[in-house]
């Protein structure tokens, strides 16, 4: 039976699970309440959107939120990963085996982790956009608008304990200070196994039906005792079913929607595919060290799962961008903007000829590309981090005249961060990056481009890698201090085979990066922003931002979507997860390596485990990259979810959305709450989420 044959019987039959998604990442203050009201007969009044956005948290690299009046906080596992390897040891590998606090006492405080919660905002926009004079170049007015940024974060940052961060929305239409309160006393509680987190691996990211546990808790302290926040999400009692309607608030990454065409095909036919060359290469390399032995495979293990995670989500970005349809909605919407544009003549003096000049400005990128991509750290961590520290020495040796881009503020943060870097790097593994990474330039420009001359000198990329990597001293802290305190003086002189090759990189890099900064980048910027002004001026704030890392709220139902030939099933069971494990032999099969394995206790337990309980479930929510991490909500505000992936369909909607296909996936409440009490021995914090929510 043909797929459209299948749907149209479904659909006679009464299925209502196919849905389209809700479309946008809103900010707090243009929540578009009205929609929501009139279609799903209820919207959250401005208390409900305190109280969730108080009770929200940032993460290093996604989200979370607080969900006991304890300062406990959820989140991701694979978000919290980097934390749980640096409490882990060599005798308690905790990213392998699981961890549970037996009480609070146990609680294992984690090192140099930050939480963030967004406590104030403000709309600088009329301040920022006043400072721009119309005779200014796109530098220039660029330059302009930083600065006035800058010194309103400075002004509001006076007399306060909160950090500030700018915020650029709408491509420059909105210029925003938002205030954050930080915690730095952060303990890690509970985590099931690194195999249970992520069941399935790579094979099944962004797919589904899925089975991932992918959720980790933490606690807040503040003087040394815990945190108690005044907003905090409580635990859902009830149920979830298809059609549900489902909220997600958190820090969506970064989309690209609002990009010219132009900027699209250069991303379709360009920097995705050099970005998914340089992974390949990587992986690649990284899988033959993996076989080299059992400490190097657990090493290999996470960085492929990091270059998997980011390859697969780029190819689907790729794919959706390859739809025809895609481009064609971009190019009408596009064309319809600048017919009204061109209509209005105040606009079309300001605004007509912005996209052919961002045209112009991604023909130059495309041409610099591979200059810019191959003048970096090619993989290592080590000369990545040599290269910033080369970076650094030079453009704070210049007058602030020669470096009008650069604050003395921003070259004293970057210090700072120099400064704290901890390099603490596999070194044979940094070797075997950089090998493959010297490997690419060559095999990308062949062994006479000059830039590869300055990579090897002409000797084998494998020795070139080793000889760096193991003679310099760069990894010596008392070197990289007395390297920093020298400033450029001991730039120049250095000897060491690294700094010269990151002092070579850095100088040869630098017209490039003045090309992309003042040709590229600023033009883009400058440009941007009078579409987005245009944009305002015809549609004003019905449309949605571009998502920046900064919190927003998405909404949609339970929802099933069309693939594969038939229709995905909105909830997944420890039914299936059992399923799905014995599908591949078991443990003793140990399938692609053993993906689809269960640790023996889960094995041993799950007799005492309600296998109808769901696990995870597909939903039609707006999310990217990010969004990992954020709590689903139901209309009550109650945790029902966590969100950790999307489905390969819904790549696309990083440049273009399709609400066809675009469905988010978490974890289910309830499956946390049942493996907490039946498997891993944390009935304790179990009954901590649940009475929160009494």
């Amino acid at each position: 039976m043909k797929l459209r044959q299948l749907l149209s019987l479904l659909i006679c039959a009464g299925f209502t699970g196919i849905a389209s998604a809700d479309e946008g990442m809103w900010t707090f203050d243009n929540l578009p309440i009205a929609q929501i009201k009139a279609k799903y007969g209820w919207a959250p009044d401005q208390a409900w959107l305190d109280h969730v956005r108080m009770a929200s948290v940032k993460f290093p690299g996604g989200s979370g939120a607080f969900v006991s009046p304890d300062g406990l906080a959820l989140t991701n596992h694979h978000v919290a990963r980097g934390a749980i390897s640096r409490v882990s040891t060599r005798e308690n590998d905790y990213v392998r085996d699981g961890f549970v606090a037996a009480s609070m006492e146990q609680e294992i405080k984690i090192p140099n982790y930050q939480l963030r919660v967004l406590m104030t905002s403000k709309d600088v926009s009329a301040q920022v956009k006043a400072v721009v004079l119309p005779n200014m170049t796109p530098a220039q007015a660029n330059k302009a608008r930083r600065d006035k940024l800058a010194e309103i974060r400075a002004e509001i940052a006076k007399d306060t304990s909160l950090s500030y961060d700018s915020v650029t929305l709408y491509q420059g239409g909105e210029y925003w200070i938002y205030g954050y309160k930080n915690f730095s006393d952060v303990r890690l509680v509970a985590a099931p196994e690194m195999q249970v987190a992520d069941f399935g691996g790579a094979h099944d990211n962004y797919t589904f039906p899925r089975w991932g546990l992918d959720f980790a808790l933490v606690r807040v302290y503040e003087n040394d005792k815990p945190y108690k926040p005044t907003n905090y999400l409580p635990w859902t009692k009830g149920g979830l079913k298809a059609n549900d309607l489902v909220i997600v608030s958190g820090h969506p990454g970064s989309t690209f929607r609002q990009q010219t065409l132009a900027q699209m095909v250069f991303a379709r036919d360009f920097n995705i595919p050099v970005r998914m060359r340089s992974q390949e290469c990587q992986k690649a390399a990284i899988l033959e060290y993996g076989k080299t032995g059992p400490d190097a495979a657990r090493t290999a293990r996470e960085a492929i799962w990091g270059i998997d995670n980011g390859y697969k989500r780029i190819a689907g970005q790729l794919m959706g961008l390859k739809v025809s349809a895609n481009i064609e909605k971009v190019a009408r919407e596009e064309k319809e903007l600048r017919e009204k544009v061109n209509a209005d003549p105040a606009l079309r003096a300001r605004v007509g000829g912005s996209w052919d000049e961002i045209e112009k400005a991604v023909k130059l990128n495309k041409e610099i590309l591979d200059y810019i991509q191959l003048l970096d750290g090619r993989g290592s961590t080590i000369l990545g981090t040599a290269i910033n520290v080369a970076r650094w020495m030079y453009e704070s040796s210049l007058p602030a005249s020669q470096r009008p881009d650069i604050s003395d503020e921003s070259l004293r943060t970057r210090k700072a961060a120099l400064e704290r870097v901890q390099q603490n790097i596999n070194i044979e593994l940094d070797i075997v990056r950089l090998q493959a990474g010297i490997q690419e330039a060559i095999t990308a420009l062949g062994q006479q481009h000059e830039i590869v001359k300055i990579l090897t000198n002409g000797r084998p990329a494998v020795e070139v890698a080793k000889k760096l990597l193991t003679e310099t001293q760069f990894n010596n802290p008392e070197f990289r201090k007395n390297l920093l305190d020298g400033g450029i003086k001991a730039l120049e002189s250095s000897t060491d085979p690294l700094i010269v090759l990151a002092r070579n990189i850095d100088t040869k890099s630098r017209p490039y990066r003045k090309q992309l900064d003042e040709q590229v980048n600023a033009v883009i910027s400058e440009h941007a922003q009078r579409i987005a002004t245009a944009r305002f001026a015809i549609h004003g704030k019905a449309n949605y931002p571009d998502a920046t890392g900064t919190l927003r709220l998405t909404y949609g139902p339970v929802a099933t979507y069309p693939a594969n030939g038939t229709l995905m099933q909105p909830f997944t069971t420890f039914h299936g997860l059992l399923d799905r494990h014995t599908g591949w032999g078991g443990n003793s099969a140990n399938a692609e390596g053993g993906l689809w394995t269960l640790p023996q206790r889960w094995l041993d337990k799950l007799r005492d485990v309600e296998l109808t309980t769901p696990y995870n479930f597909t939903y039609a929510c707006d999310t990217v990259g990010g969004n990992s991490g954020s709590p689903v909500l139901n209309a009550k505000g109650e945790v029902v979810g966590l969100n950790f992936d999307s489905n390969i369909e819904g790549q696309a909607g990083y440049y273009v959305y399709d609400g066809r296909t675009k469905r988010s996936i978490a974890v289910d409440a309830r499956a946390i709450t049942e493996s907490l009490n039946k498997v891993m021995g944390g009935a304790w914090i179990a009954k901590e989420l649940l009475d929160a929510g009494k």
